[in-house]
């Protein structure tokens, strides 16, 4: 039978789906919207940084280039590196560029068949089902549609793009009563360059919201206008940012990204032993919250601005809410190019934003909304089937429940790449591209589905002890997470050389190179 597999995106996840799926002898076809590769790295702002050290944002198997000598590459830089790669690689040719997927829609199998089922795809095999994906795939030059087939898909459309969320309004107090620019910032950064930097010249500019790219975009807004036309930066919620990932002199990495650091937290499927070390181990990790807290406090001018969360630090490490300031911030906080102010409700007038708690209306010209984006519903309308639509998520607020991170257990023939939230998007989501092609050459074998259906159930029922609001990050026991791959594609889930080194090292994407032989 015919072995045709179709991935959708060629951002850092598509593209490496592709190439392994390359290694194991199936012949993919990309499908990419845009015009070029890179997904979200190909629309965000011209100051935009890589959070993470650049050693651990690599390709476990093709190191930055030696001309690179910044921590920290810019947003042009990280566009480079991946060109590179998928040049490298001969990646681009399996690309359809200017190829939107409109839906896709599985044909062949009834529904009332598909939910008797025992096993995943009906035979617990990726290959061998009578069902068949229908992918409706628009040309976004001619605006022509086409029906592409496939027996499998690779859903790699990213979970930080495509679907803005923007908070509603009551009628008469939202954007529409406004005089001036209101925009979401994914259409800001959309924008080249030179367009961004003309429609905030000069201009008041208001940026809502509390994560990253809000302090990107706020911060970027300040160097271009000065104190002239101070930026408003407005949170509802402070959470924890570092100025990089040295504290105290010591690298994070050690505190948080090692075997050692996750004896402290409860991992799902643990053994009695290990839960109990990680019950006496608690306070240790209240310790090395307090720590982090505490240097924060020292070196960065939190509570005279507003900023100190209410709550830990490690709260905020469970739920991926923690991140690296722009190297201004505080620079331009206090020349008073950037303004804070702490709000939970707004609303639009005609000249600005009326904020609870003060008199007067804040008077501005554009308003971009940093506010993340909806990427469950965004997952959910790419189905053509409601059912599939509910199996996604019954609610826009719960977690998409996936086996490994990677497979819905009541979809057939088709993976997710890169909906969990790690540290490192790239080496995450490559050590489960090396699993899904390890599953399409057949050499994983899936437990049954109330079996895949309990993991997902577990992961959640875990992380959740730490925050109730757990949504599908694991950096706090991404190792555990990795091992349990490595263990499905039976190769050596100890990955480092020497006990020491096992136990307390950081790990990164150059200890999974290599995990499986050609």
């Amino acid at each position: 039978m015919e072995k045709r597999v179709a991935i959708v995106g060629a951002g850092l996840s598509g593209l490496l789906a592709c190439k392994y799926i390359l290694e194991i002898g199936l012949h993919p076809i990309v499908f990419e919207a845009d015009d070029g590769i890179g997904g979200q790295w190909r629309h965000t702002i011209e100051s935009t940084k890589i959070q993470n050290p650049r050693k651990d944002f690599q390709f476990s198997d093709f190191p930055w280039d030696s001309s690179v000598k910044e921590n920290n590459p810019s947003t042009e830089k990280v566009q480079v590196y991946i060109n590179s790669y998928a040049q490298h690689f001969s990646l681009i040719p399996y690309v359809r560029f200017n190829s939107k997927v409109i839906d896709i829609d599985y044909v062949g199998e009834s529904n009332e068949e598909m939910m008797s089922w025992g096993l995943w795809s009906g035979n617990g095999s990726p290959f061998g089902s009578k069902g068949i994906w229908h992918i409706t795939i628009e040309d976004t030059k001619i605006f022509r549609t086409e029906v592409h087939k496939a027996e499998f898909v690779i859903l790699c459309i990213g979970k930080f793009s495509g679907l803005s969320n923007i908070p509603e309004f009551p009628f008469g107090k939202g954007p529409e009563v406004f005089k001036g620019k209101v925009m979401h910032s994914m259409d800001y950064a959309a924008l080249d360059n030179k367009t961004a930097a003309e429609l905030i010249k000069n201009k008041r500019v208001t940026v809502i919201g509390s994560r990253k790219s809000a302090h990107d975009l706020a911060t970027e807004c300040a160097v271009k206008n000065g104190v002239t036309h101070p930026c408003t930066m407005i949170l509802r919620n402070v959470h924890w940012f570092i100025p990089n990932f040295k504290i105290w002199g010591f690298n994070l990495a050690f505190l948080y990204f090692n075997r050692f650091s996750e004896l402290f937290v409860h991992k799902p499927g643990e053994h009695f032993l290990l839960s109990l070390l990680a019950t006496l181990l608690s306070p240790l990790r209240w310790g090395i919250s307090k720590l982090v807290e505490t240097y924060l406090k020292w070196n960065l001018p939190l509570k005279k601005y507003g900023l100190l969360p209410n709550h830990s630090f490690h709260q905020d490490m469970y739920k991926c809410s923690f991140g690296v300031l722009p190297e201004l911030f505080y620079d331009k906080v206090k020349e008073g190019s950037l303004v804070i102010k702490k709000s939970q409700n707004f609303s639009f007038s005609k000249e600005g934003l009326i904020i609870d708690g003060e008199t007067k209306p804040l008077e501005t010209d554009v308003v971009i909304f940093a506010t993340g984006f909806n990427g469950n519903q965004k997952l959910r309308n790419i189905f053509k089937s409601p059912i599939f639509q509910n199996y996604i998520n019954g609610s826009t607020n719960a977690n998409v429940p996936l086996y490994r991170q990677i497979i819905h257990p009541r979809i057939p023939q088709l993976a997710i790449i890169g909906y969990g939230q790690a540290l490192s998007h790239i080496y995450s989501n490559e050590i489960k591209c090396q699993w899904l092609a390890q599953f399409l050459d057949g050499n994983i074998k899936l437990p049954n589905i109330k079996e895949m259906e309990k993991e997902p159930k577990l992961w959640e029922d875990t992380l959740k002890k730490y925050d109730s609001n757990w949504k599908s990050c694991i950096v706090t026991c991404a190792i555990w997470y990795n091992d349990q791959l490595c263990k499905d594609m039976k190769c050596n889930h100890l990955r480092k050389k020497g006990l020491l080194k096992e136990v307390f090292e950081p790990y990164g994407p150059t200890d999974y190179s290599g995990l499986v032989h050609k």
